[in-house]
């Protein structure tokens, strides 16, 4: 089966007429590709969503609309009336579950949503299978992606909002409806995350890729599929985003297990108020557990881990070796933080999971005016070396810009 993407934006379109973000900005000067609306063209015979232009933007993309039999709307189409060309069937929107057999061969499923609109799975004659969800939509039940007898399978590939609905991905995911080797394509591209390496970088997280419009796809070939790093390490400053940064690789995902190691503070306001915040932003399916015994997690099997952070994590390594006085520091504490450090690192060499930590990178700030204070920044500098050393990718975030340093 063959995709052409006619457009991959949003519906108004990359840049947004008139818009003065910078975004908008960069595409119009042309550091970036321009987007029109999503549309699709399955093997030349059925069209999901119209674009502005659809022959033009077609011929642009080296097809042709004639042989189109069905035309679908997946989402109400807002701004001027839709083009359709001459010979063009007249556009419909599938109720939901309901199912279209195709002279070519096509089947058509159309799937409910959890918003306005309708997503379709195509399945084409080979029998390889496509999932296409309109913009800001996720499956209505975890049903979706099933077949008849209710056995969950892969599809070959998923056409989504990966960055405005990552929980979308997340249940489809969660139900095996999304497999190790399916293609996951964002489209409805969208001013609101920067064009570019960093619009590749974010999607590439969640292992997913867009491509320009006009390119066609063979579904099932999976040459290019993004890889997920599965050990990362966050580093920034106090409020640099680096937890949000941290959240933001893990949200496509189901399950994740939010290690806090923080801890709640009887009695501390401003840290209840630093949690709630936290946890308010997470996806509802994450699950939070407040520990500092790491190893053990990371020697388990399981979902993803997010760990937040290792500074704290470090605290309590000097806390239980009474690190902060400097005669017990001198007599063992030394000894007991560089063990437990060397196991921690011993841990995240050999996990099997998915791992994200995050840490404070406090080496280019003020030296610290006492001698436990400066034990501290020594031992966190170190501490995040030895665990860097162990990550396939790491970021340095720094006023919410992250910056790959490795990977």
């Amino acid at each position: 089966m063959e995709l052409t993407l006619l457009g991959t934006g949003a519906p108004g379109g990359l840049p947004r007429p008139d818009c003065p973000c910078a975004v908008c900005a960069a595409v119009a000067r042309g550091r970036s590709h321009t987007r029109a609306a999503t549309a699709l063209l399955v093997d030349g015979t059925l069209l999901l969503d119209l674009t502005p232009g659809p022959a033009f933007a077609a011929a642009r993309a080296g097809k042709s609309l004639h042989g189109v039999r069905q035309v679908l709307l997946s989402h109400p189409h807002d701004g001027p009336a839709l083009e359709i060309p001459a010979g063009l069937p007249a556009p419909v929107r599938v109720s939901e579950r309901q199912e279209l057999a195709l002279i070519s061969g096509h089947r058509v499923r159309a799937v409910a949503l959890d918003s306005p609109g309708t997503g379709y799975q195509v399945t084409g004659p080979a029998g390889e299978c496509v999932l296409y969800l309109p913009p800001g939509a996720a499956p209505a039940g975890l049903e979706e992606g099933r077949d008849e007898a209710g056995t969950s399978y892969p599809y070959d590939m998923v056409l989504l909002d990966v960055l405005g609905r990552p929980d979308a991905l997340a249940k489809l995911r969660g139900v095996g409806s999304v497999g190790p080797a399916t293609d996951v394509l964002a489209v409805h591209i969208d001013h609101d995350v920067p064009s570019g390496p960093e619009l590749h970088r974010r999607l590439a997280a969640a292992g997913a890729h867009t491509e320009p419009d006009g390119t066609t796809l063979v579904v099932g070939d999976y040459a290019d599929l993004p890889e997920v790093p599965r050990r990362t390490l966050v580093l920034g400053g106090a409020r640099s985003g680096k937890s949000v940064e941290a959240e933001r690789r893990l949200e496509s995902f189901p399950g994740v297990v939010y290690v806090a190691t923080g801890g709640s503070r009887d009695g501390d306001a401003e840290w209840a108020a630093r949690v709630t915040a936290h946890k308010e932003r997470r996806p509802p399916s994450w699950r939070t557990q407040e520990t500092c015994d790491l190893v053990p997690l990371l020697e388990e099997s399981g979902p993803p881990l997010l760990v937040d952070c290792l500074a704290l994590w470090l605290t309590d390594a000097m806390d239980r070796a009474g690190a902060w006085d400097d005669d017990r520091w001198r007599i063992n504490g030394s000894r007991m933080v560089e063990e437990r450090v060397g196991q921690l690192v011993e841990a995240v060499r050999r996990t099997r999971r998915t791992v994200v930590a995050v840490s404070n990178e406090v080496g280019s700030g003020v030296v610290p005016g006492t001698s436990s204070g400066r034990r501290f920044r020594d031992e966190l500098g170190r501490l995040n070396t030895v665990f860097a050393a162990e990550c396939e990718h790491v970021l340095l975030v720094t006023a919410g810009i992250a910056q790959p340093l490795r990977g």
